[in-house]
């Protein structure tokens, strides 16, 4: 049995990466692209978990299909947390325009460098409820200045100080290890690996079954 499972973004960039990190599961997966007509919801919600639901249950309601989504962000401390769940709309859509407005505050305050953190809510949705929920988080600092062209969004002013690397300058494989998106998919992927396993127990005669568990 393969499962459809909308993924609530428009974002190829995060689209290829949350393909990688469910991996070889047999899901089909449908992007937002593929329903131009549905309009997207207001994000009223005021923390990332609340913003996730309210995707993930929209979605799930407006297409029939068994929906995930993530609300992710990036908090900086020297700044109370901003830009936080506001991240994706934050001083427009350019990303130049927003590393250029983090750096300009943070040199204001002389706190360049500052502690920050990547923080990743999952909502799955199916029938009108939200049936799993998960969440990452990925510790790090500002860089002195964006590296990197892997990856997307603020990745290129993320340093994680362990490796010494922006995550735009982590390979996908090392990234997917250590991400907030990473970390929440991860926990999404058991879930859906599990819940596939039930349902094709429920779904092949005991006999059947029997026979596939010997031959392992």
């Amino acid at each position: 049995m393969t499962l459809t499972l909308l993924v609530a973004t428009t974002n190829p960039g995060k689209m290829r990466e949350i393909a990688r990190l469910l991996g070889p599961l047999p899901l089909t997966l449908a992007s937002l692209d593929q329903f131009p007509r549905i309009a997207e919801p207001k994000e009223t919600g005021s923390t990332f978990a609340e913003n996730a639901r309210l995707k993930a249950l929209y979605y799930t309601q407006a297409t029939g299909l068994a929906s995930v989504a993530d609300d992710s962000g990036l908090e900086i401390d020297a700044l109370g947390g901003a830009p936080g769940v506001h991240s994706a709309r934050w001083e427009g859509s350019d990303y130049a325009v927003k590393f250029k407005k983090i750096y300009e505050r943070l040199d204001a305050r002389n706190a360049r460098g500052s502690a920050a953190r990547f923080v990743c809510r999952v909502a799955l949705a199916e029938s009108g409820r939200v049936i799993f929920e998960s969440e990452g988080c990925i510790e790090g600092r500002i860089a002195d200045a964006p590296r990197g062209e892997n990856g997307f969004g603020y990745d290129p002013i993320f340093l994680y100080p362990p490796l010494g690397q922006t995550t735009a300058e982590l390979e996908p494989d090392v990234k997917a290890t250590v991400s907030h998106r990473g970390k929440a998919f991860a926990a999404l992927r058991a879930y859906l690996e599990s819940s596939l396993q039930r349902d094709l127990e429920l779904r092949t005669p005991n006999s059947e079954l029997r026979t596939t568990n010997r031959s392992k």
